[in-house]
């Protein structure tokens, strides 16, 4: 039983299902109807999104291992719970099954799981270390399912489901960089250049505070486009309220503690605004 927990807890169940509720999500912002009529579709697209989410948090973990030995020493193969070998095959299994259900979906969803997994190679084994440009090609891992659930249902990608891209990329973005405030020292060791091993945590929290308030500041574009209907102001209003207040808790104190504290929020905030853009299919 400790070895099955040791797998579930690299692959972020938690994340994992974000990533196959966004599908669905970008799904029903390109067609609101595709719950109902495009059913086995989403739920290939769920499967996929869950999947390769699950590799890439393997994959994550393997290449973190030296890292995580001193930041994360209680995580699965750190701590000797499970071989690093067994985290290859396991990222392995996952992934086959994620091309699969994706090459069921459509070619186009195929093409576009193969990207996000390149993206996600050049992220694990090069990018990590890069910094900044490593947190664009995450951010854009976490907010490529948006794209891939419109691609599912409607073989397009919908204005709407584009403005929620860049909102769900920069956030990200923003919380990545919260994250290497929490990593400094286990980054440094290993020669990592985030913004703040490279600047220091005061910068990185800055910079990753834009990034949230920039986030923040594109919700109101799907309004006044009129892509959503009034049931999606009250809980946008609350995400944009969560980053808000993040990015002033982030400003005010950027310790390891409280960046941890931002860092989990975040995730808060990312899910209520999913919440908000299903809401907002509703007339």
């Amino acid at each position: 039983m400790k070895k099955l927990g040791g797998y579930l807890r690299l692959m972020r169940p938690v994340n994992c299902l974000m990533m196959g509720f966004a599908v669905i999500v970008g799904a029903a912002l390109a067609d609101p109807n595709a719950l109902t009529i495009s059913w086995q579709r989403l739920i290939y697209g769920f499967i996929t999104g869950f999947t390769l989410t699950a590799a890439s948090m393997t994959i994550n973990d393997y290449y973190d291992q030296e890292i995580d030995a001193v930041n994360e020493p209680n995580r699965p193969i750190p701590s000797g719970l499970i071989k690093p070998r067994e985290a290859l095959v396991f990222a392995f299994v996952l992934t086959a099954i994620g091309f699969v259900t994706s090459y069921l979906t459509n070619l186009f969803c195929f093409v576009i799981a193969i990207i996000a997994w390149l993206i996600l190679v050049t992220y694990t084994s090069v990018g990590k270390r890069s910094g900044l440009p490593g947190n664009f090609l995450v951010s854009t891992c976490v907010a490529i399912p948006l794209i891939y659930g419109s691609v599912a249902v409607v073989n397009v990608v919908k204005l709407n489901v584009l403005i929620f891209f860049f909102m769900v990329f920069l956030s990200t973005i923003g919380r990545e960089i919260t994250k290497g405030i929490v990593d400094v020292q286990g980054d440094k060791a290993q020669n990592v250049k985030t913004l703040a091993v490279r600047f220091g945590e005061r910068t990185a929290a800055t910079v990753a505070a834009f990034f949230y308030l920039f986030a923040v500041s594109l919700s109101p574009i799907p309004w006044f486009l009129e892509l959503v209907s009034f049931w999606f102001i009250p809980l946008v209003a609350v995400t944009d309220f969560g980053l808000a207040a993040s990015s002033f808790m982030l400003l005010k104190d950027c310790s390891r503690d409280n960046a941890r504290k931002v860092k989990n929020m975040a995730l808060l905030w990312s899910v209520i605004g999913l919440l908000a853009f299903i809401f907002g299919t509703l007339r």
